[in-house]
């Protein structure tokens, strides 16, 4: 579940993570937070701590009024056609909004987004770690 504040810009390659693959967006990412309004650039460690995780009751940019506490990505479908995926809002460890977004791969166009910038670019980081694994995987078999 990453932070609904964080805009993810780029990949945190160098964030000795103890199992990137397992962390919300499918590894760690650099970006930019967005609580204050403005977009604000975190350290290392708050990237660490509270950006890429979500539920950052300790970070000093959140703020006490939020919709929102974390945000989370799962694979529904992966065809030829697309990849269709759920997504959850928590608030206070509870789904607050929920539904699907899909990606359609021969357009490399996304078919029902999310109106929200942030939890957008949320997923198409996810997505992008999940097409990275599982099309490594499959590379892996076919090469065997």
């Amino acid at each position: 579940m990453a932070c609904p504040f964080f805009m993810p810009t780029r990949k945190f390659e160098d964030g000795a993570w103890l199992h990137p693959s397992r962390l919300p967006l499918g590894s760690g990412w650099h970006g930019l937070c967005t609580a204050s309004g403005q977009q604000i650039i975190p350290s290392d460690e708050q990237l660490k701590e509270f950006c890429n995780l979500g539920y950052a009751a300790n970070c000093p940019h959140l703020p006490s009024e939020r919709v929102w506490d974390a945000v989370r990505f799962s694979v529904a479908r992966d065809c030829a056609e697309g990849v269709l995926m759920w997504y959850v809002c928590e608030s206070d460890h509870r789904p607050a909004e929920h539904g699907t977004l899909e990606y359609n791969a021969a357009d490399a166009a996304w078919i029902r987004p999310h109106g929200d910038a942030r939890i957008q670019k949320m997923a198409e980081c996810y997505l992008d770690s999940y097409l990275r694994k599982t099309r490594a995987a499959v590379a892996a078999c076919t090469s065997s």
